[in-house]
Formats: structure tokens, C-alpha cells, sequence
């Protein structure tokens, strides 16, 4: 059972790499979004490009407002994820070591 313990344990932390990734990208954008970026720019448009597909379905259920809050709401599920699933495969691989 270790090895499946081990499995589970080496899944959560690379879903918590990702997770966290996926954090510093939106923060990122956001940032960036306040200054008018050059939409030609490289980086802008992978920023763009990877991040719009976890806004853009927020902003469908979400109704408009003045100003995007989808990268909060983005930002509350990702440390949702972290705190709830991340903690709870960690412990469960634990208790099959």
C-alpha cells in the first residue's frame, strides 16, 4: 500500500505546484491589466492565452460589474483546492505509507 500512498502523495504536490502557478499567472495579469499592456507582447498574450480559459467561464456566471472580479473569485477556488483537496490526498497518502 506504500506505493499507492507514495503515488498520492507525489500527485498532490505537483497539483499544488500547478496550483500555485496558476495563482502567481492570474495575479500577474491582473496586475498587468491596470497599466494598458502592448497586446503584441509576447508574455501578455501567454498570460492571456493560459489564464483566459479558467476567467472566461467565471465571467459567463458571473453578472457585470464595473470593474472583472473574476480573478478573485479564480484566486478563492484555487486556495480552496489547496486547502481542501491538496491537504486531503497529502493526509490520505500519508495514511497509507
Amino acid at each position: 500500500m506504500f506505493i499507492i500512498g507514495n503515488l498520492i502523495i507525489a500527485i498532490a504536490k505537483v497539483l499544488s505546484i500547478v496550483l500555485s502557478l496558476v495563482y502567481w499567472m492570474i495575479l500577474i495579469r491582473a496586475l498587468v491589466s491596470w497599466v494598458n499592456p502592448d497586446p503584441y507582447n509576447a508574455i501578455i498574450q501567454f498570460l492571456y492565452r493560459t489564464t483566459e480559459p479558467i476567467l472566461e467561464p467565471i465571467r459567463r456566471v458571473l453578472p457585470q460589474m464595473g470593474f472583472d472580479v473574476s480573478p478573485i473569485i479564480a484566486f478563492l477556488g484555487i486556495v480552496f483546492l489547496q486547502n481542501f483537496v491538496v491537504t486531503s490526498m497529502l493526509r490520505m497518502g500519508m495514511s497509507l505509507q
